[in-house]
């Protein structure tokens, strides 16, 4: 299925609220400030991707020419104008994660899914996309499964936090390597540590 081919969007009862609480905001004539959560709100309540008329349900709520909000859903990649899987795995392979193995972290993500980048399962649990940044560097390499962070990965946690997923698990996000608490250092703080 295409973006095109759903004709119609209208937000829930709950999402609807929720949208006009994101447009009270913004002053009236800025509204469209709130095309990005709506866009983002839209993606939430469709399964994870974007058709069109959702796009313009939310032009029409910010008082935007469609093509506008076009525009600003087809330069941010976190918006998906395609149905994606249940989980959207998401392997960053720039250069942080490049150095710390996100060659391996693909390969086993190709290979265990059996699909490559831009492709979904045919039993529609796993899409996966090679991107670039995803801003986690200290704790390269790094997944991104829907909302939630893998990081510190080897081939084998990638391994793991997959076949978790496909039990319909939702793995612990975070450092998969158990070395640290955020972006800490591996080997702990070792300045800033105390309030004096």
């Amino acid at each position: 299925m295409s973006a095109d081919t759903q004709d119609t969007f209208a937000f829930s009862a709950e999402n609807l609220q929720q949208a006009k609480a994101i447009l009270a905001k913004y002053p009236s004539d800025r509204a469209a400030s709130a095309t990005m959560p709506l866009l983002t709100l839209a993606q939430r309540q469709n399964d994870n991707w974007l058709p069109r008329a959702a796009m313009d349900v939310v032009a029409e709520m910010v008082g935007l020419p469609p093509m506008r909000v076009y525009e600003v859903a087809t330069f941010y990649t976190m918006y998906n104008l395609k149905p994606v899987g249940k989980n959207f795995v998401q392997v960053c392979t720039n250069i942080s994660c490049l150095i710390k193995g996100s060659d391996d972290v693909f390969k086993v993500c190709k290979k265990k899914l059996g699909i490559g980048s831009g492709e979904t399962t045919l039993d529609g649990k796993f899409t996966l996309l090679e991107v670039e940044c995803l801003g986690a560097c200290v704790n390269a390499p790094m997944i991104q499964v829907n909302d939630d962070f893998y990081e510190d990965l080897s081939a084998e946690t990638t391994e793991k936090v997959l076949d978790a997923l496909a039990r319909g698990e939702t793995p612990q996000p975070g450092s998969q390597a158990g070395k640290r608490v955020g972006c800490q250092p591996a080997g702990g703080l070792t300045t800033l540590m105390g309030g004096k």
